[in-house]
């Protein structure tokens, strides 16, 4: 007998905490085009959401100054090539041009993501420049590394009421950060 008011007063326990749980726990969040001005909405981004720590989202103003100056439409219509290493670089150069992988970086524009601009970088050889010529080598590929970065979705609201309105799901997504110089793979 003890046992069953044991159980009873357990079930009883668990029903009371269901009764006190919000009745949409997951509730989705819809926004009008006017609450989400250029971006995200506020409380989304929070004070732990700092997309102007990543260097992805850092590069974006510069690469944009370079495009207003004119840089960028000749570099568009230039083909991906390998440049020859110059051994008496300027050490302030930056790490992409002294590189033995080297890479550049353009614009990825998506209007379903926050943060919408992102760098993504392109290596410019499939193998590696060899330090003793400035020339391309086969002996090693260049390879895309890549930094897993988190960004926010932009998709239509799932409500009934909520035509015309969006909502926001958290994705995570590998941006291309930067080359590097590896063996290259052999077909064993």
């Amino acid at each position: 007998m003890g046992w069953l008011l044991a159980l009873a007063l357990l079930g009883a326990l668990v029903s009371c905490r269901g009764l006190r749980r919000p009745p949409h726990s997951h509730a989705v969040l819809c926004y009008s085009g006017s609450e989400l001005g250029d971006g995200a909405p506020a409380q989304l981004l929070g004070r732990s959401l700092r997309w102007d720590r990543y260097v992805p989202v850092q590069l974006v103003p510069h690469l944009e100054q370079l495009e207003s100056a004119g840089h960028r439409r000749h570099r568009r219509h230039r083909p991906r090539s390998c440049p020859a290493l110059q051994l008496r670089t300027d050490l302030r150069s930056e790490p992409h041009e002294r590189s033995i992988s080297p890479w550049r970086y353009r614009i990825d524009e998506d209007e379903n993501r926050y943060p919408r601009k992102l760098a993504f970088a392109e290596c410019l050889c499939s193998g590696c420049v060899d330090v003793k010529t400035g020339r391309e080598t086969t002996s090693l590929n260049s390879v895309t590394i890549h930094q897993t970065m988190m960004v926010l979705r932009r998709k239509p609201c799932p409500r009934p009421a909520g035509l015309g309105l969006v909502t926001f799901e958290v994705d995570y997504i590998k941006v291309p950060v930067g080359c590097t110089c590896v063996l290259p793979r052999t077909g064993r």
